[in-house]
């Protein structure tokens, strides 16, 4: 084989590698889930509060909502589809923090025809099982962190709708704050929470695995209340290893290394040949 064609055999296995890897790369560079929501390790930065410095720092997932199915009137009617949710953890508490889109702060509910703002956190009671998504069921409860504009933050256990019943020693803070006005105007609210809080039916924030977690939001100047309000699908936080999940990055890498060593010997062993037959 002469050594113009060592060279242009040479050539289209370097082409054929770079189009194997880029082939491989692209799916991959967005690999990761469409339902895992990042959490960041936020060394010991206070964010408690809605407008703190450090959730600049921390990437936001946008959530998709919808009306939850429920048998009470109109009950799908709700204004709210998107929740932008950001995570961080310290080592000693967990921070959730919701924004979203609200033109007005309805933060009143005294009368029977005035609702206020609200939003949820739900969590699996039992971390090993994912529970129905409405509130869940008898044997399989669900942790959520309610918040109102009229009556703050509270600690709550369901076990289907209806069966909600408040903690008594509650571990849950939450801060909010209503900014902007009409179009551009918005809820930001941080719910945060011990890591090593622990009590019967308390979810327990594992650090070993994936957490599932599931968000709602009324908008009191529309009427929503109760099972009136806006629902996402359960999506998760990584608890694995490392704050940001799995190392999609690694993975990228060694899926393309494995390619361009099958290339490199497929070509190799098509010019041993050659060589054979001349």
């Amino acid at each position: 084989m002469t050594s113009d064609t060592v060279r242009t055999v040479g050539l289209a296995a370097v082409l054929a590698t770079l189009v194997l890897v880029s082939s491989v790369a692209a799916p991959l560079a967005s690999a990761r889930p469409a339902h895992e929501i990042p959490v960041t390790e936020a060394a010991s930065a206070d964010l408690s509060q809605p407008t703190a410095a450090g959730w600049e720092e921390v990437p936001a997932s946008d959530v998709a909502l919808a009306s939850a199915p429920s048998g009470v009137p109109n009950a799908d009617d709700t204004t709210v589809e998107t929740v932008h949710v950001q995570a961080a953890r310290t080592d000693q508490r967990l921070f959730v923090r919701l924004e979203w889109d609200d033109a007005t702060r309805d933060v009143a509910a005294d009368d029977p025809k005035t609702f206020a703002d609200a939003a949820a956190v739900q969590f699996p009671a039992n971390t090993s099982a994912r529970p129905p998504i409405a509130m869940g069921g008898p044997g399989n409860k669900v942790n959520v962190w309610f918040w109102s504009g009229a009556t703050g933050s509270q600690e709550l256990l369901a076990g289907g709708a209806g069966s909600t019943t408040a903690f008594q020693n509650p571990t849950i803070e939450a801060n909010a704050t209503h900014s902007g006005s009409g179009g551009n105007a918005t809820w930001a609210l941080v719910y945060s929470r011990p890591l090593n809080a622990t009590g019967e039916n308390r979810t327990a924030l594992r650090t070993d695995g994936d957490l599932d977690v599931a968000f709602a939001v009324w908008n009191g100047s529309n009427g929503e209340r109760a099972g009136q309000k806006a629902v996402s699908e359960w999506h998760y936080f990584p608890f694995g290893p490392g704050p940001q999940g799995p190392p999609y990055e690694t993975l990228l890498w060694t899926v393309a290394g494995i390619a361009i060593v099958a290339v490199v010997g497929v070509t190799t062993f098509g010019i041993y040949r050659t060589r054979e037959g001349n």
